[in-house]
């Protein structure tokens, strides 16, 4: 299921914010959202003066508010390709992006808001992977939330938000965020150990990311960020369907799902 919210999401083609196909992705998941009972809240804001994002929010369930999260938009430019003349040309972003969706998009279908004891919000970033091209920045959808958090409905004072971004890689190797909240990471990854995925969730730091989850860190928010940055096609025009595993999908989400419905324990 959640590989084919991947395929169904490339088949907009390049969802860069602002745009057409950029939209119409977004309507999909709130048309899907809705439908499957969540409630669905819009966040309007301009990322760059002219160009219209939205970050989308859904709620379910009651109990202190989680947050979960994953970017939709894909970057503008292939500017990491190994062919020079592919550089100008949009990141399919079939892993950079649609990986974290299809998760949070699976999750709304199967997860146990009521076991959980939790308000969930699955919150979809808008603006976040265009840093480094003139006028942009990392993270700006998130950075907006954050800084109107106290206003948004159900999900004002979370208890802690997880982002997942880049985890659908076949060869998947998810090592521990340096600057996550260490009992989040803890937790989520013993879990994961627990229903056999230690393979693939790697109990060892790596990376140090500046994401989705740094705004929430800045604010005192606890959270952590499952993201598989040992990735050989980020940014460039392979990061397509082919690299995407369903099993990957499942390991990420099923860990999710299983420490959720526990009332995730620390």
């Amino acid at each position: 299921e959640a590989l084919a919210h991947v395929e169904t999401q490339l088949a907009f083609g390049p969802r860069i914010t602002g745009t057409e196909a950029h939209r119409e992705m977004g309507d999909w998941v709130i048309r899907d959202l809705s439908e499957r009972g969540w409630e669905v809240f819009i966040q309007n804001f301009e990322p760059l003066e002219g160009v219209e994002g939205r970050n989308i929010l859904a709620v379910s369930g009651t109990g202190p508010a989680v947050i979960i999260g994953a970017h939709y938009d894909t970057r503008i430019f292939a500017d990491a390709d190994p062919d020079p003349l592919k550089r100008t040309e949009p990141v399919p972003g079939g892993n950079d992006g649609a990986s974290g969706v299809a998760v949070l998009m699976e999750l709304a279908r199967s997860l146990n808001t009521a076991a959980a004891g939790k308000t969930v919000c699955l919150v979809f970033f808008d603006a976040e992977d265009n840093g480094r091209i003139p006028g942009w920045d990392w993270i700006l959808g998130s950075r907006y939330f954050v800084s109107r958090i106290s206003a948004l409905p159900k999900c004002s004072e979370p208890e802690f938000t997880v982002i997942v971004d880049m985890i659908g890689d076949a060869d998947q190797q998810v090592y521990r965020e340096r600057n996550s909240t260490g009992y989040l990471t803890d937790a989520i990854w013993a879990t994961a150990a627990e229903i056999g995925y230690s393979e693939w969730i790697v109990n060892e730091p790596r990376h140090s990311m500046l994401d989705d989850h740094t705004p929430f860190l800045e604010a005192g928010i606890p959270a952590v960020v499952m993201i598989d940055f040992d990735y050989p096609y980020w940014h460039t025009v392979d990061d397509t369907l082919d690299k995407v595993s369903a099993e990957s999908l499942a390991r990420i989400g099923r860990t999710l799902e299983v420490w959720l419905e526990r009332g995730a324990p620390y």
